[in-house]
């Protein structure tokens, strides 16, 4: 019959944001895939040029719902950088407190949102019910259960108290109790592995070419996890395992964010445990700069990249964001080759995406072959120049 040319979205059941893929299938078996991004324009970036640092606070919380304190977080590390200014240690752990509950939920969220889409609607309730857990302890810290605005520039503006930090503990440990469900879901219930295993399958050398971060990279057994690969936070002081899966498929990606709900809950644990006196914020200037930074945070979806050119004003001449599911759509059009039409929205779910916060994109050219860089390239020249920052 030849080849049968299929689209699916940017409106479709199974994608609930605007993101077109189109499939060359050969009867039920996908030849071939790509995707075309650009239906949601915001406008947030040009926004943060003409708003002030402070005024950009709001907009980077509403890149993301899900992950607008790994949005806040990569945005006020990196007008700290240009500020040249510390947040108080304290503050560093109350950050990376509601960082580790924004994973907890983000997780959660995804597993029922996964389980939903093969039909699997008691793990979708499970899930979300112990999500709430999560959600409570947010609310009660910050007084909201979506946009937390718990950062501002020099540190945070609420502190943790020693009731707020026996109830977190109190919660995290009924949690935890729970938690082993959903790993051993992934590990031994039958009609969930079966619709899992082997599908969507990234080699652990195409998730390194193709410059995948997060999960998706982590369960094709790629070691990345900036909260382990940079000294950024208080992360370096904490003792936590970077989870990792070898097979590559949607199973992979679920057991190990999965596994990552536990960690999260041990990291939250020492944090608390940790966590010393002392000031929450210091005073920050109005302006910024002129400095270029690139700002990265460990988002539960993978790495956040922020980049700030500030030129000495009370706001940034240039904001670019690379959220992380930009990072996997070039990952997702490999795991379809070979797959069947009946797993695109098994795989698509696998990397968890996030439309919204995907189309914003740079391309740099190399100025002494004049060529565009390569995902791998691009993800290589940000891990240099970090490096060296850290190091000055």
């Amino acid at each position: 019959m030849g080849l049968v040319n299929i689209a699916v979205g940017p409106q479709h059941p199974a994608l609930k944001e605007p993101i077109n893929f189109s499939f060359q299938t050969d009867g039920e078996r996908i030849v071939s895939a790509d995707a075309r991004i650009g239906y949601a324009h915001r406008g947030i970036e040009k926004g943060m040029e003409q708003n002030n640092y402070v005024q950009g606070l709001f907009l980077t919380e509403r890149i993301c719902g899900i992950c607008s304190h790994a949005h806040s977080m990569s945005y006020v590390m990196a007008v700290e950088e240009a500020m040249k200014i510390e947040p108080p240690k304290r503050a560093q752990y109350i950050r990376c407190i509601v960082g580790e509950l924004e994973r907890l939920h983000s997780h959660l969220l995804w597993i029922g949102v996964a389980a939903h889409e093969v039909g699997f609607d008691t793990v979708f309730m499970y899930s979300w019910k112990d999500r709430e857990v999560v959600m409570d302890i947010l609310e009660r810290l910050s007084g909201n259960r979506v946009n937390y605005a718990i950062n501002i520039f020099g540190g945070v503006k609420r502190d943790i108290d020693a009731e707020q930090a026996k109830d977190i503990l109190k919660k995290i440990e009924k949690l935890e109790k729970r938690l082993q469900y959903y790993i051993d879901i992934g590990e031994h219930e039958p009609s969930f592995v079966a619709r899992f295993k082997d599908v969507g399958v990234l080699t652990s050398e195409q998730a390194s070419s193709l410059g995948a971060v997060g999960p998706t990279a982590r369960g094709s057994g790629v070691t990345v996890d900036h909260r382990k690969d940079d000294i950024f936070a208080i992360y370096h002081e904490i003792d936590f395992t970077v989870c990792i899966e070898q097979a590559g498929d949607a199973l992979a990606r679920y057991i190990v964010r999965a596994r990552e709900l536990v960690e999260s809950c041990k990291i939250i644990r020492q944090l608390l445990e940790k966590m010393p006196e002392g000031e929450i914020k210091v005073k920050h200037p109005r302006k910024a700069g002129p400095a270029e930074v690139v700002a990265r945070y460990e988002a539960p979806r993978g790495e956040d990249v922020h980049y700030l050119w500030a030129d000495g004003s009370d706001k940034p001449f240039r904001y670019k964001v690379r959220a992380p599911t930009l990072a996997a759509i070039p990952a997702t059009l490999e795991m379809f080759k070979n797959a069947h039409v009946a797993d695109i929205p098994v795989i698509i779910a696998s990397i968890d995406p996030c439309i919204s916060c995907t189309d914003r994109a740079i391309a740099l050219t190399d100025s002494r072959t004049g060529s565009t860089m390569s995902w791998k390239e691009l993800r290589d020249f940000s891990n240099r120049w970090y490096a060296d920052r850290s190091r000055r």
